[in-house]
């Protein structure tokens, strides 16, 4: 087992509950060991990045701690936004160590361990689509996909920018697709795939939003999918539940089931509905389920 500081942000924890405890469930199958981080907040998505920046480092220097005091070499998250916020944090903090002595001062001042040891922000996604993990997947996997046509969405923040990101080429990405395959699934390609979901613009222009969200969907129905899987839970939170404005703006009824990356794995893992939790989604996951039982 590989022992990984587990980081589940605010979206697993409250709203995509279903996320946390399909990763649980998964994980030890996978080779991994999760150490739960205690006491740990919200990385401050993109807003508190853009008003206050120094706060965000603050913000995200104090999980980083938390997660190195654990021991293991790895943070593991299961959101976007996270791994990016993470790692531009920990880049900065490596990089520059009269930033780091500063920000390390000002969490001894507040009872924090300060940040010395480096630990590396991966993502779940990161962790099983390729090497040991990618081996122990295909193990792991052994109920399977047959018959099911999945659309990968990776949305915007998993890939770019790719000096941070740095682990697939983001205008040609093939992790999702390498994790269908191996699942048993046919991975569907479109090339709305790398779009964004339209998650970030939702309050203030709407229209625009929504613009961007239906873009994916519409091809992946249009291809025949199945359902679609994300590997992040604001892209998740806006495909499943908007596809209602989406009818209501287009006239189009998608009915598109949305997993997480978690649930898609969980499913070719045998994993049970009690920790799929797929009663949680806004769109029904059981035309899915059934054409796999059939």
């Amino acid at each position: 087992m590989k022992q990984v500081a587990y980081y589940k942000g605010c979206l697993a924890s409250l709203s995509a509950k279903e996320l946390d405890t399909s990763t649980r469930a998964l994980a030890p199958k996978v080779g991994l060991e999760l150490i739960e981080l205690e006491s740990v907040t919200c990385c401050g998505a993109g807003d508190i990045h853009e008003a206050e920046p120094d706060y965000y480092l603050h913000l995200n220097a104090r999980i980083l701690a938390y997660a190195a005091a654990t021991g293991a070499d790895t943070l593991m998250t299961v959101c976007n936004v996270c791994t990016l916020n993470l790692r531009q944090a920990n880049w900065q903090l490596v990089n520059d160590t009269e930033l780091r002595a500063r920000v390390n001062e000002n969490l001894a001042q507040v009872g924090v361990q300060p940040y010395e040891r480096d630990i590396e922000v991966k993502h779940f996604l990161w962790e099983v689509a390729a090497g040991e993990g990618y081996e122990k997947l295909k193990v792991a996997a052994h109920r399977g996909l047959k018959g099911l046509k999945i659309a990968p969405f990776y949305g915007c923040q998993i890939l770019r920018p790719s000096k941070l990101m740095g682990f697939e080429d983001p205008d040609s990405p093939s992790s999702l697709e390498r994790i269908i395959e191996a699942c048993g699934g046919e991975a569907l390609d479109y090339p709305a795939k790398l779009k964004c979901c339209g998650f970030p613009i939702i309050q203030a222009r709407e229209e625009t939003a929504l613009g961007e969200l239906v873009q994916p969907i519409e091809q992946a129905y249009e291809m025949g999918a199945d359902a679609m899987v994300t590997p992040c839970p604001l892209c998740h939170l806006s495909l499943d539940a908007w596809q209602s404005k989406l009818k209501k703006t287009t006239g189009k009824d998608f009915n598109m089931p949305i997993l997480h990356l978690s649930q898609l794995i969980g499913v070719a893992a045998g994993i049970s509905e009690a920790d799929l939790q797929f009663k949680r989604h806004v769109v029904s996951v059981d035309k899915v389920m059934a054409k796999l039982d059939a």
